[in-house]
């Protein structure tokens, strides 16, 4: 059986750390085993391969062997390490928020396109979408809305690490319940897991992440309906809406925002060819 011991060395605790996640069923057994191990050292990814001879110390070796332990039980490594990259930047990541994926970077990047100078974003999570665009746009202002208040604190923290608090507002709110004013973007990747769909979900998204912001029920289509029905009040003539989908849902929320009013309306694919993002403008007056 393989086990974690002091006196391994990084390279040997690494493999060892590799089977483990492998005969568990990880996907990435490796890339995870080196994560971790990285994180067990208390260094950087790039640094670990110095530590490649180097003998684990009792200290070390138990925190890895912990850690490993939660990978093969399907815990999220960012949920490990309490943090996840994106476009860039290192957010802090709970199990109160979805773990960011490289996926909605495609979102980020359509709407970096374009200027903004206020962007609003609904369901905001870890705030890894408002930050980054406000981070990116020094003279942009935005608003992040949750309906969780957990998922704010997180976001909270992010905008201070980055430092963008001062220009990216936090507030409870169910869609656009109390948000107040117009944006010329309006931005969400909102909970669009049909309910049926649930049980087929990898171990690491069905019993870690929150359920909330995984699916609102039904369909998967609700949180689009709430949506577009509010974009006729809060988003700005001329302005943009970029929403994150499921890969079958093009046509779906094309649709419902044709039918709102919008024009221009278009799916947009991620790099694996997936339909990923649906955007749209609003009439101008």
């Amino acid at each position: 059986m393989t086990r974690i011991r002091a006196g391994m060395t990084g390279v040997e605790a690494q493999a060892a750390g590799a089977r483990i996640l492998q005969a568990a069923g990880v996907a990435n057994p490796r890339t995870d085993a080196r994560i971790l191990l990285a994180y067990a050292f208390g260094v950087s990814r790039d640094r670990l391969v110095l530590l490649g001879d180097q003998p684990l110390s009792p200290e070390v070796a138990k925190t890895y062997h912990t850690v490993i332990a939660q990978r093969a039980a399907r815990v999220p490594v960012s949920y490990i390490t309490g943090q996840r990259e994106f476009f860039g930047r290192n957010f802090v990541v709970t199990p109160a928020v979805l773990d960011p994926r490289p996926d909605t970077e495609t979102l980020v990047e359509r709407a970096l396109e374009r200027p903004f100078e206020r962007v609003l974003d609904l369901g905001t999570g870890s705030g890894c979408i408002l930050l980054t665009l406000v981070a990116e746009r020094p003279d942009a202002r935005g608003l992040g809305t949750d309906i969780s208040e957990a998922a704010l604190a997180v976001a909270r923290r992010n905008a201070e690490r980055l430092r963008v608090a001062d220009r990216a507002s936090l507030s409870v709110s169910d869609w656009f319940q109390t948000v107040d004013g117009t944006f010329d973007l309006v931005v969400s990747n909102p909970p669009y897991i049909a309910a049926s769909e649930m049980a087929d979900l990898d171990p690491e998204v069905r019993e870690n992440e929150p359920h909330l912001a995984l699916t609102p029920g039904g369909d998967g289509l609700d949180a689009y309906r709430a949506i577009a029905v509010g974009l006729a009040k809060h988003l700005s003539p001329g302005g943009r809406v970029l929403l994150e989908i499921g890969p079958d849902q093009g046509a779906a929320v094309t649709a419902l925002l044709a039918d709102a009013g919008l024009r221009q309306v278009q799916v947009l694919p991620d790099l694996d060819g997936r339909d990923r993002v649906v955007e749209g403008f609003m009439v101008e007056e």
